[in-house]
Formats: structure tokens, sequence, C-alpha cells
């Protein structure tokens, strides 16, 4: 494996879908159903059909936690 890229053999940059429920601290599903909502972080196809493959750019996943922030739980989403 080349230490520029993941074991999945995707660049430094992007991140798998499992790679980025890890660093979001979130299940595998969980960001699978953000992303089918349309409510999760912005998201790269490569490919067409079933053998597509779904990654995941580290600054769109730090630019998605950012706009998450809050000052109070009571803040609307």
């Amino acid at each position: 494996m080349n230490p520029t890229t993941s074991p999945e053999g995707v660049g430094p940059d992007l991140l798998t879908t499992r790679e980025a429920a890890a660093l979001l601290r979130l299940s595998v599903p969980t960001l699978e159903r953000f992303r089918l909502a349309g409510n999760g972080p912005i998201f790269i196809k490569l490919g067409a059909g079933k053998r597509a493959r779904v990654v995941y750019r580290r600054t769109d996943l730090e630019t998605w936690l950012d706009g998450r922030s809050r000052n109070s739980t009571s803040e609307g989403q």
C-alpha cells in the first residue's frame, strides 16, 4: 500500500464511506441514510450503476461539520 492512499486505494484527500463515518464518529448506516435523505456531507460518486464508488473529500466533511455548529440545543437545524 502506498503511504498516500487508504487501504481501499483511494487518495489521501478522498475517504471511503467507512473512513468518512469513522472521522465523523457516525455509523456507516447513519452516514448512508444522511446521503439518501440529502442532508449529509457532499459526496462524489465515481463510476455508474452498482459498481459505482462513493467517496468524500475531507474538506467537504469539515465544511458539513462546521455548518452543524450550534450555541444552544434550542437552535433550529
